[in-house]
C-alpha cells in the first residue's frame, strides 16, 4: 500500500497519548504510543504494518516472533501480509522463552516483531532466546521506533518518533509537579479515557 500515513492512522485512532507516563523500562516521558488503540481495527493495522512489510519483504524472513504482549497481533499481521509463520514469545521465571509447542528451525532467519521499540530491552531478550535456539534474528520490525540509540540490530518501522524519554530521578515531569504520573494500563489511566 503507498501513501500510507502512519501519523494520521496514529492519531484517528487516539493512539498517540500527551501528557506523563511511566514506561515499562522504569522511565518516564511526556509521550506515548499507545499502539493497541491502532491494532484494534484490522483495516489500520494492515495499512500500517503494510509500510513495515514493504522494507523486510526482501530480507528472506523464515519466521516471525512477537515477544507477548505487544508484539503478538504485529507479529501476526506481519506474518500475514509475508506469507509466514509468526509465533510468540512469554515471559517465564523472568525470561523470554518460546512455549506452546512453538519451534525454531536451526539457521531460521527471524524477524523480531514489536508494536514500540524505545529501550529494546524486550526485543534483546528475544533475540538472545531465538539465538539460542540456533534462529539468526536479522532485525526488529515495529509500528513505532522510539529509540535514541542503537540496540544491536536493524530496526525496520512505521514510523520513527523522537519523543523525550527521562529517568525516573531528574524526570522535569516530576520537578513540575503539575500532571500526575500514569502508567498506561493502570486503572487511574483508564479513568482517564486512555
Amino acid at each position: 500500500m503507498s501513501n500510507v500515513n502512519v501519523v494520521e492512522i496514529l492519531k484517528e485512532c487516539d493512539a498517540l497519548l500527551e501528557g506523563h507516563f511511566l514506561l515499562s523500562s522504569g522511565k518516564h516521558s511526556n509521550r506515548y504510543v499507545q499502539c493497541a488503540k491502532v491494532l484494534r481495527f484490522p483495516n489500520q493495522a494492515e495499512k500500517v504494518l503494510s509500510t513495515v512489510v514493504d522494507q523486510i519483504k526482501d530480507l528472506g524472513i523464515d519466521l516471525v516472533v512477537g515477544p507477548a504482549m505487544g508484539g503478538v497481533i504485529v507479529s501476526y499481521e506481519l506474518g500475514r501480509q509475508l506469507g509466514k509463520e509468526s509465533v510468540f514469545t512469554e515471559r517465564k521465571d523472568g525470561e523470554m522463552q518460546l512455549r506452546r509447542g512453538f519451534e525454531v528451525k536451526p539457521g531460521a532467519k527471524i524477524i523480531i516483531a514489536e508494536d514500540v521499540v524505545t529501550t529494546g530491552k524486550s526485543t534483546i531478550e528475544t533475540k538472545k532466546a531465538l539465538e539460542a535456539l540456533g534462529g539468526e534474528v536479522i532485525g526488529v520490525a515495529c509500528i513505532a521506533d522510539r529509540t535514541n540509540h542503537d540496540i544491536g540490530m536493524p530496526i525496520y518501522s512505521a514510523i520513527k518518533l523522537d519523543i523525550q524519554v527521562y529517568e525516573a530521578d531528574g524526570c522535569p515531569l516530576c520537578e513540575a509537579g503539575d500532571i500526575d504520573l500514569i502508567k498506561p494500563g493502570s486503572r487511574e489511566f483508564k479513568e482517564l479515557g486512555m
